[in-house]
């Protein structure tokens, strides 16, 4: 079991977190496979998935140290703590949950909360987030992060929602320590059509922007 410091470190290294929602998780291994192959070791399963809880146990027994699993859309304490047992090293709410947070921080688990506004992003912050969800980024884009970040240098910010590889850099640029991106990465076509070199081409172009933009 990997230790709090670790967990957080590789959700910013390479800074790429995969947002994976399926109808089916007939191909959830390949894709885990696929993402890992092109740089992204950070991957998130919603409990919007058939069957996430036993997922999240599968993915990391097959894979074990080599990914980093987290567990995404938790609303409530109960499916928190159930997704931990099973080995969520990281969890995501897709809006303010501070009851979520004081889980999480018991368990010693990251804990990436979604929040929109200032007022909501600081609360999330002062209630104990190891980071800070903006959600849904693209609605706001990355002058919203900058704008934010102006007042509250000290949130770590995660924009979720839109996120492509256009918009990448401008995103890490606002002084965002990652991006967690969805159907820019993981679409439904290339699941269906079992394109697994082109999930990991793609994954590999948005671990490279992500170096990229930060070098500069």
């Amino acid at each position: 079991m990997k230790i709090k410091s670790e967990i957080l470190r590789r959700l910013v290294e390479p800074g790429v977190i995969a947002i994976i929602r399926a109808d089916s998780s007939t191909h959830l291994m390949h894709v885990a496979e696929a993402l890992r192959k092109g740089g992204i070791i950070a991957m998130e399963i919603t409990m919007t998935t058939p069957n996430a809880i036993e997922l999240i146990q599968e993915v990391t027994r097959r894979h074990g140290d080599d990914i980093v699993m987290g567990v995404g859309s938790i609303l409530d304490t109960e499916t928190c703590r159930a997704a931990i047992l099973a080995g969520a090293e990281f969890v995501v709410t897709p809006v303010l949950r501070p009851e979520v947070i004081q889980l999480c921080r018991r368990y010693a688990r990251p804990i990436i909360c979604g929040a929109y506004t200032p007022t909501e992003i600081l609360t999330a912050w002062e209630c104990g987030s190891d980071f800070v969800k903006v959600f849904p980024a693209d609605s706001l884009g990355p002058n919203y992060i900058k704008s934010v970040k102006a007042p509250l240098p000290q949130v770590e910010i995660i924009p979720t929602g839109g996120v492509d590889v256009a918009t990448v850099a401008d995103f890490i640029k606002a002084g965002c320590a990652a991006v967690a991106v969805s159907s820019n990465l993981v679409s439904k076509k290339i699941v269906e059509t079992q394109n697994w070199e082109e999930l990991t081409a793609t994954a590999r172009r948005f671990v490279e922007a992500v170096a990229k933009a930060r070098a500069k």
